[in-house]
């Protein structure tokens, strides 16, 4: 229920967006040129906006007490991104990117002194819809922030197994609930334009899934007996964003003129 009154407030964050960025784009202004540029990005685990690990524990009164770690570890982001010129200093920006967050598991069994750890691997999609706004510094230098959502896709489940010819058998499960998803995201940064060389962006950012990513499923088995764990992940994160514009250049050729063919 929470989760679905997330996703209803941001729809709403994001057609309050739309509304304003489509009344400048109605304003009488200069044409604004738009650009096409590409983007990298470490993922940085961190405890500023989100909880990076999630224990997991089964009750103590169980035949089997088993605990569960899982620890966000650096993962990376890259892709396309497009900004439309809406007003000199407000842009609409968008595209498309692949994701990948990384995790180390642990998984214990205090009483028998047992013991896996492996690593598991998480990857999504998403489209960002930004409003972008302009701080003008010194002549090529800017100052910009931008604030919007985020459509993720993600594709399919996630599993990985530990000791799997042991008499005890550990696996890690990641499991979707939704493929599709909606995160606030937030930017701030800097850039250096050129004209002939485009533009340079050194910033951060800071990404809050609506709901949580997916449902880790945490299993042992031992001679038929099975324990299973339950936990969500938010998938919050932060990342240090590395962007690169394409410059626009006019064709300068001589044009062909309207008119008869002379020979």
């Amino acid at each position: 229920m929470q989760d679905t009154m997330k996703i209803k407030i941001g729809l709403v964050l994001l057609f309050y967006l739309f509304m304003n960025v489509s009344a400048f784009a109605q304003s009488p202004r200069v044409k604004v040129p738009s650009y096409f540029g590409l983007q990298v990005r470490p993922i940085l685990p961190t405890r500023f906006i989100g909880n990076p690990e999630l224990k997991l524990q089964t009750d103590a009164n169980d035949p089997l007490f088993v605990t569960t770690t899982l620890r966000q570890r650096l993962g990376y982001s890259f892709g396309a991104t497009v900004r439309a010129g809406i007003t000199k200093l407000i842009a609409f920006e968008t595209g498309i990117n692949f994701n990948q967050r990384n995790f180390d598991v642990e998984m214990e069994l205090p009483d028998s002194a047992l013991y896996a750890k492996t690593d598991l691997s998480f990857i999504n999609y998403d489209i960002p819809i930004n409003a972008l706004f302009y701080i003008r510094l010194a002549e090529r230098w800017y100052m910009n922030a931008s604030l919007g959502l985020a459509l993720t896709f993600s594709p399919t489940n996630i599993r990985v197994d530990s000791n799997p010819r042991s008499v005890h058998y550990f696996s890690q499960t990641g499991l979707v609930d939704s493929k599709v998803g909606l995160d606030l995201n937030a930017n701030i940064g800097f850039e250096f334009r050129t004209e002939k060389s485009g533009f340079f962006y050194l910033g951060g950012s800071g990404r809050v899934p609506f709901k949580p990513i997916f449902t880790l499923l945490s299993e042992h088995y031992y001679q038929g007996f099975a324990t299973k764990i339950y936990g969500d992940v938010d998938g919050t994160f932060l990342s240090i964003d590395f962007k690169y514009f394409f410059p626009n250049i006019e064709n300068k050729g001589e044009q062909f003129k309207h008119g008869p063919i002379v020979q």
